[in-house]
């Protein structure tokens, strides 16, 4: 079987912080007195929040993001990544770096030199928090979002715990930042129904959702994701671990592929789920019984919905096209 480590792949479905090394959670929390947050066994999203917030007070000083970005980048040149679009929320960090631009402007900054130093290609997510966020606040992400498009902020994201918080919610927001030139990429269908992925895509203007494993609720939709060439960024283990596939076997990717929906393998949280993007595609080959062809398919959607520019794009295509031709 040719090696999986090599295959070119984008990672388009990753939470900044949570991308973090357990050894690193440890380190920094002992450096700061902190308690270690205990990892898996949520059984719950709420739980599964709670943890990735503990996790995230270890971040205090331009120190530790630069350790932070070193490691993700080591870690995603290991595992054959040309390419990642981590997501992130600026607001949580506001009482050690200032404004939210402050904070963007640390962390774009560490990113994208550790990005060049590994030759990994690098865009951010703006998240909007579809819980704490109300529409000023989420329009207010938005416009800064566009702001720093040209230091690299490729997208507009919308996370945490969608129960009672539908994409519907965010729509000038979306709006903005669309105007601005940013991609839409929301989390929809994942806790709650497959309407939202509909919404996602009509309201929001989506043209990749985070997850979207539960658009088979709603008659018509795959097949609409399909024509229109709507991309899920899907992650089985993530899924599995909250619940929201009672195991990996049962996972819908099988069937939204078999559909024409274009789909990616991603994370989701590395640190949480002690997942990581090659972990992912090993298990669609060992569990899900994809082929080598499929997970070339699956590599080269990512690198086709990724914003990577033109022409590294196009070199990372034709490296798809030698890895499978090997």
């Amino acid at each position: 079987m040719r090696d999986l480590g090599t295959l070119p792949k984008a990672h388009l479905h990753l939470h900044l912080e949570a991308g973090m090394r357990h050894s690193t959670l440890v380190d920094l929390a002992a450096q700061k007195g902190l308690e270690v947050p205990v990892i898996g066994g949520y059984g719950n999203f709420t739980a599964f929040a709670g943890t990735y917030e503990l996790a995230t007070e270890v971040l205090q000083t331009r120190a530790d993001w630069e350790r932070l970005a070193d490691e993700m980048l080591t870690d995603a040149a290991a595992e054959g990544c040309v390419h990642i679009e981590p997501a992130f929320w600026a607001a949580r960090y506001r009482d050690h770096f200032g404004t939210d631009r402050d904070v963007w402007t640390t962390v774009i900054e560490v990113f994208t030199e550790a990005a060049a130093r590994h030759g990994v290609g690098i865009g951010f997510v703006s998240a909007i928090d579809r819980v704490i966020d109300d529409a000023d606040a989420a329009a207010e992400v938005a416009r800064l979002a566009v702001e720093l498009a040209p230091l690299g902020v490729v997208g507009i994201g919308l996370h945490n715990d969608e129960i009672d918080h539908p994409p519907t919610d965010f729509v000038e927001a979306f709006a903005i930042a669309r105007a601005g030139g940013l991609r839409s990429v929301p989390h929809a269908g994942e806790l709650d129904e497959g309407r939202h992925v509909l919404d996602a895509v009509e309201q929001l203007g989506a043209v990749r959702v985070a997850h979207g494993v539960r658009a088979g609720e709603v008659p018509g939709l795959v097949e609409r994701l399909a024509a229109q060439r709507i991309c899920l960024d899907i992650c089985p283990t993530s899924n599995r671990l909250l619940g929201v596939v009672p195991d990996t076997t049962a996972h819908p990717i099988r069937e939204l592929m078999a559909a024409g929906v274009p789909v990616t393998l991603n994370a989701d949280d590395p640190l949480l789920f002690d997942a990581t993007i090659l972990g992912e595609y090993v298990l669609a080959r060992e569990v899900l019984g994809f082929d080598d062809t499929t997970l070339a398919l699956i590599a080269r959607t990512s690198i086709e919905f990724s914003a990577m520019p033109t022409a590294a794009k196009d070199s990372a295509l034709l490296a798809v096209e030698n890895w499978l031709a090997a």
